[in-house]
């Protein structure tokens, strides 16, 4: 596919030094992973914004931790995308770089990411609901969810409904937004907060925003550049204006 890429773009690109790229759900579901709204199949008769909560699994443990480890099967189904590593290379060209998702799949971390902070947590680790501390493998058990040493359940580390961004994570991203010079929205609807308010503190403090996504969004008169597409067909291509920008730089 042809883009064309402002000449304002291409000179925010050559003297960037910070970039934080947000990726949401729409990079996941090229890779073929059914967005957190769209869930299919075993499920239908359930609305998982009703699972995803304290209150769930507090009173539907079982039916709440088999949901996640139904989820966690599909992982690895799926592979990273053309989108997933070319944000992955982004970081090589850039002094400072934060990529900051909300998807909670690990495919990210599978196609080479490694300066990132996940907002809502991953699929892949799990933790003691009463304790909080982090459980690297299941104990054997007959019970579901197994319990911790201390007797809490154990659940999947994510970020339900109703709970709090991690502070640690949430105060990164946003030290990365106020320090950004370029700032990229690449498959997400703009919508979820904190996450999108992350645009408008890196423009008020004067980035250059470019928004990636199959649709316009609330936010789209705020950025400096639209691209509407897929992900993994734009971001190679920006990846290459990227390294084309700074060779000559």
């Amino acid at each position: 596919m042809s883009m064309v890429f402002s000449s304002d773009l291409i000179e925010a690109i050559r003297n960037a030094r910070s970039c934080l790229v947000l990726t949401g759900a729409g990079v996941s579901a090229e890779s073929g992973l059914q967005t957190f709204r769209g869930m299919e199949g075993l499920w239908d008769d359930f609305d998982p914004m009703k699972l995803a909560t304290p209150e769930a699994f507090a009173c539907e443990p079982k039916k709440v931790w088999e949901w996640y480890q139904w989820r966690r099967e599909k992982l690895p189904l799926v592979q990273p995308n053309p989108g997933h590593r070319a944000i992955a290379q982004m970081e090589k060209y850039f002094q400072n770089f934060l990529l900051v998702t909300q998807n909670i799949d690990g495919l990210h971390q599978r196609a080479g990411s490694t300066k990132m902070v996940e907002l809502h947590g991953n699929l892949n680790r799990n933790k003691c609901s009463r304790c909080g501390i982090m459980i690297e493998t299941l104990p054997v058990s007959d019970e579901v969810p197994p319990r911790c040493q201390c007797g809490g359940r154990i659940r999947p580390d994510v970020v339900w409904f109703g709970e709090m961004l991690p502070e640690a994570v949430l105060r990164q991203a946003w030290r990365a937004a106020e320090s950004a010079d370029l700032f990229f929205s690449v498959g997400t609807s703009s919508v979820v907060q904190p996450a999108a308010s992350l645009g408008l503190v890196a423009r008020n403090n004067g980035a250059f925003l470019i928004e990636v996504n199959l649709e316009k969004t609330e936010l789209s008169g705020l950025f400096d550049q639209v691209f509407l597409g897929k992900g993994g067909q734009i971001m190679p291509l920006i990846l290459e204006e990227i390294i084309k920008a700074k060779a000559g730089s």
